[in-house]
């Protein structure tokens, strides 16, 4: 006989600390569409407490150098941090390759910090098919939810899909600089990073190469002017002001209201892209007209919906 799942409500998990936690996150991967699973993405859904950061970037710039000094300030200023780190996908498990996340440095006891790590699979994006259900928990639970993706190219920009604020980051003497200046990925940013900015001219040259990137490219239609700044993580230099950056973006959005609208937007793109992973084209086209037409329930529900209707007309060859 199967084991039942032990999925808790959202009021244990608020006070169940990281234990809690893990089981609802063990339970959104084993088991996305059970009924109390859907139950508590819902509650969580409808509780946002925390400001979502996407931490972007080609490999080797440094996001997780610079994670742990972001996740360092949060702490020091007294607030609660959750970390989803997608990571390449190991051919032999397809678990996630770096998932011991030895690149991280923070202390365990400390309840105030939750690692995730996640495996990209086959994903090109940068993210893993279970981080919206994931951050939008973790949401409902922390301050802060940082979102550290697997190293990405010029035009993998799913990040936007599920950060509130985006962060994109750049090495000096790379040249990743000037190739972004044609790519679609310098649309994505709400802030642009030079890293290693101890590099002296090469980051000089950095920060000119992505002010002129964004020269060419198109305003947002938020009003937010896209940021560039410099930070060297290894010597604890701009993180502070990166960090002040993100809270401004956040107030930015929710003082004109866009915030709502933006996440409404994500629900609906993780709804389109799960079923469309699990169905096809063909069965996605079948529901599309009522997923962008359904702005009354959250995405896990809808999902769920529609999801067990695409399941019935595949069982029954209506399709």
């Amino acid at each position: 006989m199967a084991r039942r799942l032990d999925i808790p409500a959202l009021n244990e998990l608020l006070k169940g600390g990281k234990a809690a936690l893990a089981r609802a996150l063990a339970a959104v991967e084993a088991a996305p569409d059970d009924p109390r699973t859907v139950e508590l993405l819902d509650a969580a859904w409808a509780a946002p407490r925390a400001t979502v950061a996407g931490l972007t970037g080609p490999p080797g710039v440094g996001k997780s150098t610079l994670t742990n000094a972001m996740v360092a300030e949060w702490r020091k200023r007294g607030k609660t941090v959750g970390i989803i780190a997608v990571d390449p996908s190991s051919r032999r498990t397809r678990g996630a390759l770096l998932g011991d996340r030895t690149r991280m440095v923070t202390d365990p006891a400390d309840q105030g910090v939750f690692i995730r790590s996640m495996a990209a699979r086959e994903r090109l994006g940068g993210l893993a098919d279970l981080t919206f259900p994931a951050l939008v928990l973790m949401r409902a639970v922390f301050d802060v939810v940082l979102v550290e993706t697997v190293g990405i190219g010029q035009s993998e920009t799913d990040i936007a899909d599920v950060a509130d604020t985006v962060v994109f980051c750049i090495q000096p003497g790379s040249g990743d600089s000037l190739q972004f200046m044609k790519a679609g990925i310098m649309e994505v940013p709400d802030i642009t990073l030079v890293t290693k900015a101890d590099m002296g001219p090469a980051a000089s040259r950095a920060v000119a190469d992505v002010r002129g990137a964004l020269g060419l490219s198109e305003a947002p239609s938020t009003g937010w002017q896209v940021k560039v700044l410099t930070v060297s993580a290894t010597k604890g230099e701009g993180v502070a002001g990166l960090v002040d950056e993100i809270e401004a973006h956040g107030k930015h959005l929710s003082a004109d209201d866009i915030l709502p609208g933006k996440r409404r937007n994500q629900g609906l793109s993780w709804v389109r892209s799960s079923l469309g992973g699990r169905f096809g084209r063909e069965g996605l086209s079948l529901v599309a007209e009522e997923i962008s037409s359904d702005a009354q329930r959250s995405p896990f529900a809808l999902h769920a919906d529609l999801s067990s209707r695409l399941q019935r007309k595949w069982r029954d060859g209506d399709h």
